[in-house]
């Protein structure tokens, strides 16, 4: 299934218990700087059509609005927790960048620092969303999404 959207859009997926929210990276090409939890910095080169894509486990869409402009305008760093870490309890909000995402609900959120796999809920577990020059396309049908301005 294929959806396309502008940059200056946003499209949210709705699941049963929690929301994912896509935009393009949009501009430029541009680095991805992420810390691990070994005092490491990974770059990762992504590419104007590549995709951002933040879930939130409360549909809350301000927080994905946040967090997805933090990392698109702001070019915000992102932080991986060791899976033992005290604040993986407290994620409601995790984000994944790249050119495709790989939700999955069993995952401790925040700790992957591949950027293919995206902690989610368990209604859009195993959707796989990649990117398109025009939108993404999803590797199953879809019916709860809705398009805003970003």
């Amino acid at each position: 299934m294929n959806i396309d959207f502008k940059n200056d859009e946003i499209l949210f997926i709705e699941g049963e218990t929690g929301m994912v929210g896509i935009v393009k990276v949009a501009y430029e090409n541009k680095m991805l700087f992420i810390a691990t939890q070994d005092n490491e910095e990974i770059v990762q080169f992504l590419e104007s059509d590549d995709i951002i894509a933040v879930s939130n486990f409360k549909k809350d869409k301000r927080a994905i609005r946040s967090q997805a402009y933090l990392s698109r305008e702001e070019s915000s760093p992102l932080v991986i927790l060791n899976k033992n870490h005290p604040s993986t309890k407290r994620l409601e909000t995790v984000i994944s960048i790249g050119d495709e995402v790989n939700l999955n609900c069993n995952i401790t959120p925040g700790t992957h620092p591949e950027q293919n796999v995206l902690c989610s809920c368990d209604s859009l577990s195993g959707l796989v969303i990649v990117k398109t020059p025009t939108g993404v396309k999803l590797n199953r049908q879809f019916d709860d999404y809705s398009i805003e301005k970003f």
